[in-house]
């Protein structure tokens, strides 16, 4: 690892948060009405099921951040509720700011008591994974923040055994050795990066 890529890495959780949400608030915003029962590459969810579990994290996420519980077992009907894209948007601000807050990084937090860290890291895998399934559902471009998807990389090494038995991540997709980064992160996701 590079100084430049180490120096990436070290970025404060609520800077990548920021990164990511720029990059997802707009696709979310552009989701016609339309488009709510299309498929998405998450084989159990289509567009708006997506969107609400999508919704709810970056909601359940801000309790993460100051050490509250989360409940995550079943999210409400966001997308029924009038001007649910502008308050995603408003909600994903308040995550950034939640997670910015000096201390939410540090501890442990969540019912598994895992390192803050690791738990905003995956509020950041949610955010830049699922807004790649949304643009991809509803043929939006997408792409994702170089320091996120670096940050990511690790994330994703450290959860993918455990991801993978909660079925939370999808057998790692092969790809070509020429693959951006991107498409390598969501490939170890279980995400075929490449299908249309």
């Amino acid at each position: 690892m590079n100084a430049n890529e180490k120096q990436m890495h070290t970025k404060p959780l609520g800077a990548l948060l920021a990164a990511a949400a720029s990059r997802a608030v707009p696709v979310v915003a552009g989701i016609e009405d339309k488009a709510l029962d299309a498929p998405t590459p998450c084989a159990d969810y289509d567009v708006r099921a997506l969107a609400n579990h999508l919704l709810h994290v970056v909601v359940e996420f801000q309790k993460l951040a100051v050490k509250r519980d989360s409940d995550f077992s079943s999210p409400p009907d966001y997308v029924a509720e009038a001007g649910w894209r502008e308050r995603f948007a408003r909600e994903a601000e308040a995550l950034v700011e939640a997670w910015s807050t000096p201390g939410a990084e540090e501890g442990t937090t969540g019912s598994l008591k895992m390192p803050a860290r690791i738990v905003g890291g995956m509020a950041l895998l949610d955010l830049t994974a699922h807004a790649w399934d949304l643009a991809r559902a509803t043929g939006q471009e997408y792409g994702a923040d170089p320091a996120v998807v670096t940050e990511l990389a690790e994330v994703v090494e450290g959860l993918a055994p455990t991801g993978r038995e909660m079925g939370a991540f999808g057998a790692a997709v092969p790809v070509g050795a020429d693959a951006d980064p991107l498409a390598r992160l969501l490939a170890a996701t279980g995400r075929d990066p490449y299908r249309a």
